[in-house]
């Protein structure tokens, strides 16, 4: 018997990064559809979220996401550029967003190939590991490719249907919140949802109450 959840996942998001890898390797192993279902990220659902955080909250989470990459040996360096235009002295979001919608978009097209997962962790590793200028050359061609996808495919699609994909994407976060979540990554499996990169643990014990099993 196979399994099925939903990873909801940002590509600005350090901690959906961290937990990627983790999970895909758990659907490679294990008996357990996961999909991708992205979602586009506070800085673009809620522009002034930075503004108005605790000032504290953003040394620490630069300080607590790489000692997570630490501890799981994880490569794991700032985005360049960052997937958000974002002034970092005020912490004002711009209101064009053109990396962040392209591949949140590419990633919605890929999970309509049931490829969204793989698409994501090599994305993610290039936005998040270190790779100069993910969004140019043919890194993002690369991550396809290894997803077994094509980029030119998906970016014809992006390009075709991009207010269809913004609405799929949408109706991604309707069903996160439904589930009883709003952040990411939130593993949804059997109605119960897994936030956090530190759930997956947790996640995989209650999947093997249900029966999960190696493949």
């Amino acid at each position: 018997m196979t399994l099925s959840a939903e990873l909801y996942f940002s590509f600005r998001s350090p901690y959906s990064y961290l937990a990627m890898g983790r999970y895909r390797a758990m659907a490679r192993d294990c008996a357990v559809d996961i999909a991708l279902r992205p979602v586009y990220p506070l800085a673009i659902r809620q522009p002034d979220f930075f503004e108005r955080n605790h000032p504290n909250w953003l040394q620490y989470t630069f300080l607590d996401m790489a000692r997570v990459a630490q501890f799981h040996d994880i490569p794991f360096d700032l985005p360049r550029p960052d997937p958000i235009v974002q002034d970092v002295a005020t912490r004002r979001i711009a209101p064009e967003q053109p990396y962040i919608r392209r591949i949140t978009r590419l990633g919605q097209a890929a999970a309509r190939r049931g490829r969204g997962l793989a698409f994501a962790h090599e994305a993610a590793q290039l936005i998040w590991g270190g790779a100069e200028n993910w969004h140019e050359g043919d890194h993002l061609a690369g991550a396809a490719e290894r997803a077994g996808l094509d980029l030119a495919e998906l970016d014809r699609e992006v390009a075709a249907e991009p207010e269809t994909l913004d609405a799929e994407i949408a109706a991604n976060q309707q069903a996160l919140e439904d589930a009883g979540h709003w952040g990411v990554p939130t593993l949804v499996f059997d109605g119960e949802p897994f936030f956090g990169q530190d759930r997956i643990a947790i996640a995989r014990w209650r999947m093997e109450q249900k029966g999960l099993e190696k493949r």
